[in-house]
C-alpha cells in the first residue's frame, strides 16, 4: 500500500502549506481531452496577467518568493510561471497529452502549479521533502543523472527523485502517458491562502467527466500529511 507523505523537513520550511492531491483510478483516455477546455483556460489565465514587467504579476511574485526559500538550480522557475509567460507572450499553451492537458487547464484557470505522475511506476511511497543532496534524478528527455541539491524541495519515492524544485522539472520514469490508468495529481500551495480548495474539486470533475475516473481527493497539511494512493 503506497502513500503520499509530506515529510517534516518540508513542513518546517513551509508550515502553512496546503498541498492538494487528486488520486485517479481506472482512467480511460480513449476520447482524449477537449481542446476547447484548454483554450478557455488560456483565456481565463489573463486574469493573472496585466502587470508590466511580467515579474510584477502577483502569482509570479508569490512563486519567486517561494523559490527564494530553498536551494534551487540556477534559472528554476515554477511551472505556473512558465505557463503564464507563454500566455503573456501570446503563445497559448497547446495540447500535449490528454492528462497533461487536463492538469494544465486547472493550472491556468486557478493560477497555481499542478503536476501528475503515473502510479504504476512508483517504488514505495511518494514523498514531498527537502533533499539532503545527491539524490538521483533522471529528467525527461535526458539520459544523464542530474542529482538534487542539498536543501532543494523535491518529490521522490524509494528509487529516485520524481520532480525537482517542486514540479519545475519532471522525471522520465513516472511520466504520464496515453497508457496511464492510475495517476496522482498534486496542486501546490506553499502559503496558507490561495485557490487550492477550489482547484482540487475542479480537477476531480475534469477527470471524472472526460476520463470516467474514480477519484479521491484530499488537501494535505503539516497536521494531516499522508494519503493512501492505492
Amino acid at each position: 500500500m503506497s502513500r503520499f507523505i509530506i515529510d517534516p523537513s518540508f513542513s518546517t520550511l513551509f508550515p502553512a502549506a496546503q498541498i492538494g492531491v487528486v488520486v485517479a483510478h481506472h482512467l480511460d483516455q480513449s476520447a482524449g481531452f477537449p481542446a476547447a477546455e484548454l483554450a478557455q483556460a488560456n483565456h481565463d489565465a489573463q486574469q493573472f496577467l496585466g502587470a508590466d514587467p511580467f515579474s510584477q504579476n502577483p502569482v509570479v511574485q508569490t512563486w519567486r518568493a517561494v523559490y527564494h526559500q530553498f536551494k534551487t538550480k540556477k534559472g528554476a522557475r515554477s511551472s505556473i510561471e512558465a505557463l503564464l509567460k507563454r500566455v503573456d507572450k501570446g503563445q497559448p499553451v497547446h495540447p500535449i497529452a490528454p492528462l497533461v492537458d487536463a492538469y494544465n487547464t486547472i493550472s491556468l484557470r486557478y493560477g497555481l502549479p499542478v503536476g501528475g505522475e503515473d502510479l504504476a511506476t512508483f517504488v514505495g511511497n511518494m514523498h514531498l521533502t527537502v533533499a539532503t543532496g545527491g539524490e538521483a534524478f533522471w529528467p525527461l528527455g535526458s539520459d544523464h543523472n542530474e542529482p538534487a541539491l542539498p536543501g532543494e524541495v523535491i518529490y521522490r519515492d524509494q528509487q529516485d527523485v520524481i520532480c525537482r524544485c517542486f514540479n519545475w522539472r519532471e522525471g522520465q520514469r513516472t511520466l504520464l502517458t496515453d497508457r496511464t490508468r492510475d495517476a496522482v495529481f498534486v496542486l501546490e500551495q506553499p502559503q496558507g491562502t490561495g485557490p487550492v480548495a477550489a482547484a482540487v474539486p475542479a480537477l476531480a470533475d475534469l477527470l471524472t467527466t472526460h476520463f470516467q475516473a474514480t477519484v479521491t481527493t484530499q488537501i494535505l497539511t503539516a497536521d494531516s500529511p499522508e494519503l493512501v494512493l492505492d
